[in-house]
């Protein structure tokens, strides 16, 4: 095998086909760089648009913010690449790629208000990342103890949730750049149609590898149909220096300043949440059995590559759930695949003319694609929910816990001023549709059904006669089970 010959440790398991699980499958040069090439652009706008809305948001010069966007992506390759290949106690060596987690946004934006030299905030944003990544670093394994209160019902919510609330993003791409005068023209949306049809077609009609790579042949045909349209710009190609090396630090020494700490803790806490149920989610996706250790270990890489962005000027790290849509799309469950979307963002960090190249593809053809990969988000979600099973004296209740998650991940993207009467560290958590979500079903769930459950063991233990089924089960009428209502 070829993970032996390089001395990779594989998982072994009982498929028909091989002794070396799909996840540790090492493929072949040229159809890992396709493969891998397809999860990066997936990626590539969301890794990018953290450090474009912040530098803008902060009036930094322009050679500033590009300089951001190129040690983003080169730090979410380190990132990536650490955490599919891992190193003892560090990485989940699943395919997950990682990139700028845009949960922070908000608060950096007010410490941005609070500062408005730019160079300064940048300073406190900096020390703030730093801080809060190394704190949350020696913490991940206390958290990583919560796996038990990540049940199907929530993980299937939460999951559901992120889907929902990446479809708008996607949306948003279809109608082009904001402020442009053909933001949202009918030759926009053609091209994102265009593009979403292409994919479709060939995942469902074009056989062998090609079939694995459909949002890819419909990225290169819609961005081929995009130049003649004038919607391509390859002129800042020529602008871009071939070669760059990371800055470290360079708005300088880091500033500490206990607010900013506090809040940006409270971001990786957030971050974290979100990473967790990723991580349960590829892990179904891609038929491993998720561990307490695995949980900890993907933390300790997420909290370990914050840091290391902190130095590169950057942001927090974490999982990206779009990516996981591309696995099940493409059904290709080796890590290694990703590990070169982490290889692939790294070049692109140390030359930027590559980056500008990437930067040519429209929105419009990005936002077509997404909608069939976030999509798929949604529907991992489902197929996790429909494991649950809902014929109990406890299923209206489980129904409900859906509800109310999928309403309060749902409002931060319907109503974005919902909470902007609200205290700014409750804005930081719950302005976060994917957070508000997951605390909700997390929470729900275990004053629900965790703590009955609890309740009900120790007086069993204690010799007590129970019965745990819902107390207003049997009283109220169509209550009994979930297939009444």
């Amino acid at each position: 095998m070829l993970g032996t010959r390089f001395g990779i440790s594989q998982r072994h398991w009982s498929g028909p086909d091989s002794e070396v699980h799909p996840v540790d499958e090492l493929p072949r040069p040229g159809r890992a760089f396709v493969l891998g090439l397809q999860h990066m652009l997936a990626a590539y706008a969301g890794i990018i648009a953290p450090p474009l809305i912040i530098g803008t948001a902060l009036h930094l010069p322009f050679t500033d913010i590009t300089l951001l966007i190129t040690l983003s992506l080169f730090a979410s390759g380190i990132v990536t690449m650490l955490q599919t290949i891992g190193a003892p106690k560090l990485g989940v060596k699943l395919p997950l790629v990682e990139g700028v987690s845009f949960s922070g946004i908000a608060s950096m934006l007010v410490i941005g208000k609070l500062h408005p030299d730019p160079i300064t905030a940048m300073q406190i944003i900096v020390g703030a990342v730093l801080v809060s990544s190394a704190i949350m670093f020696f913490l991940s394994f206390a958290y990583a103890k919560m796996l038990r209160f990540f049940p199907p019902l929530v993980l299937g919510s939460v999951v559901t949730v992120i889907g929902l609330t990446l479809v708008p993003i996607s949306i948003g791409w279809m109608q082009g750049t904001a402020g442009t005068k053909s933001f949202g023209s009918v030759q926009n949306v053609g091209l994102a149609v265009l593009t979403l049809l292409v994919t479709v077609i060939v995942a469902r009609y074009v056989p062998g590898f090609v079939k694995r790579v459909s949002m890819l042949v419909g990225i290169v045909i819609g961005t081929l149909v995009a130049i003649p349209m004038g919607e391509t710009n390859f002129h800042q190609v020529s602008s871009a220096a071939a070669f760059s090396l990371p800055h470290f630090l360079m708005f300088g020494t880091p500033r500490f300043e206990l607010g900013a700490i506090v809040s940006m803790t409270i971001v990786m806490l957030v971050i974290m949440t979100e990473a967790t149920c990723d991580i349960m989610a590829i892990g179904r996706i891609v038929d491993v059995t998720v561990k307490e250790q695995d949980v900890a270990n993907c933390l300790r890489a997420d909290c370990l590559g914050s840091v290391f962005s902190a130095f590169l000027n950057g942001f927090q790290c974490s999982a990206y759930g779009q990516n996981i849509g591309i696995v099940q799309v493409s059904r290709v469950k080796s890590r290694f695949v990703v590990a070169t979307c982490g290889v692939i963002l790294v070049i692109l960090g140390l030359f930027p003319f590559l980056s500008a190249i990437v930067a040519a593809v429209p929105l419009p053809v990005l936002g077509g694609a997404g909608i069939a990969i976030f999509g798929l988000v949604a529907v991992t979600g489902i197929q996790t929910l429909s494991q649950h099973d809902w014929n109990t004296e406890n299923g209206v209740v489980d129904a409900l816990i859906v509800a109310a998650t999928l309403t309060m991940g749902i409002i931060p993207t319907a109503s974005p001023t919902f909470y902007s009467h609200f205290p700014d560290w409750f804005q930081t958590i719950f302005g976060s549709g994917i957070a508000s979500g997951a605390i909700t079903a997390v929470v729900l769930n275990l004053i629900l059904n965790e703590a009955p459950r609890m309740v009900a063991q120790r007086r069993h233990s204690n010799g007590v006669r129970t019965d745990t089924t819902v107390p207003w089960a049997e009283s109220v009428p169509g209550t009994q089970r979930f297939a009444d209502i």
